[in-house]
């Protein structure tokens, strides 16, 4: 899977800047995204995990070119649609769909369940008629719906069914990568399962590609054959997911899985739990070093002055830590 010819998705040094107010006529530059990069290989799920404002949301959303990115690249299938414009990016679109957090706010409340779903159709010139027809009852069919659904508003169905809607619509193109931006954080526990069941049924039977952007670890862990680690802007680790839980490098990773809540007491009272302390730096003046270092319990000089970069410390596992790599840490102290 990690052959060249597989890569579906690569993103190289992205970069997401939004112009903020700082007050009295300052402005100043919010770094969402800071330097990102990785790649998707077909038929994976990569997850995408960390704290809520740490730019997991954001990558997302400038892959799917819903932002104009600020630097960097995005190459589908060797090809870069980072700063192609609206009308050069409509073939784009059909390889690259989007799934919703909010699966009500995502879905147009004045349009029929049926409308919705057509209308990707109609924007690509893909089906007229019965054949449009017959497409959208397919889709609703594929998630588990109806054709009765098809002439029902989103108003009429409960919340998981409403997100299965969503995922029809992004079904509808027959994309190559499907972009699930924490698709189950507004769904009950008893829903969240049957949408990841349905998501996974759906890999297998079409070959898809998922970048899956969450905040719930083991939900992550569970879907995920790679899971990348996100921290005010920047990947800090990357590994396949059995590793990454069995062997965290990153004292921000160590952090996060450690408030994994498990079933098992013992097993509850025998983990020890990472309590970090002090505050997460705003993404508007981010410090010079390394971006965790005012929380990290092991910080070292070298953490204040230099940033550290993604480095692979075994095979298939990179971690952007001084702590693990203390050949850059001499350098830096030199």
């Amino acid at each position: 899977m990690s052959q060249k010819h597989d890569v579906l998705l690569e993103v190289q040094n992205l970069k997401k800047y939004f112009h903020v107010s700082k007050g009295f006529g300052r402005s100043g530059k919010l770094k969402a995204v800071d330097d990102v990069s990785f790649q998707i290989f077909k038929g994976e799920t990569f997850g995408l995990v960390g704290e809520s404002g740490c730019g997991k949301t954001t990558i997302g959303r400038t892959i799917a070119r819903l932002y104009k990115p600020t630097a960097g690249q995005i190459l589908i299938n060797g090809n870069d649609i980072a700063h192609l414009h609206q009308r050069q990016l409509q073939p784009y679109r059909r390889k690259m769909q989007v799934i919703f957090q909010d699966p009500y706010a995502s879905l147009n409340p004045r349009m029929t369940v049926g409308d919705i779903i057509g209308e990707p159709l109609d924007i690509h010139k893909i089906a007229q008629g019965d054949a449009r027809q017959k497409r959208i009852y397919e889709l609703l069919d594929q998630v588990g719906l109806t054709k009765e659904h098809a002439n029902r508003f989103p108003h009429e169905f409960s919340g998981g069914q409403r997100q299965r809607i969503g995922i029809a619509r992004a079904l509808a193109l027959e994309p190559e990568l499907i972009i699930c931006d924490e698709p189950i954080s507004a769904l009950d526990v008893s829903i969240q399962a049957q949408v990841i069941n349905l998501l996974e049924d759906l890999q297998r039977e079409k070959g898809l590609t998922y970048l899956f952007i969450a905040h719930d670890l083991s939900m992550v862990q569970h879907i995920s054959h790679r899971i990348g680690v996100m921290y005010l802007g920047h990947l800090v680790e990357l590994a396949d997911s059995r590793t990454l839980y069995d062997e965290p490098l990153h004292p921000y990773t160590q952090a996060l899985l450690s408030a994994i809540p498990v079933p098992d007491p013992d097993e509850t009272a025998r983990r020890k739990r990472i309590i970090l302390e002090g505050d997460v730096p705003t993404p508007i003046d981010p410090p010079a070093g390394c971006p965790f270092e005012s929380r990290c319990p092991y910080v070292m000089p070298a953490c204040r002055e230099v940033r550290p970069v993604m480095t692979e410390s075994k095979p298939g596992h990179f971690v952007a830590c001084h702590l693990v790599n203390p050949v850059l840490v001499t350098l830096a102290q030199a």
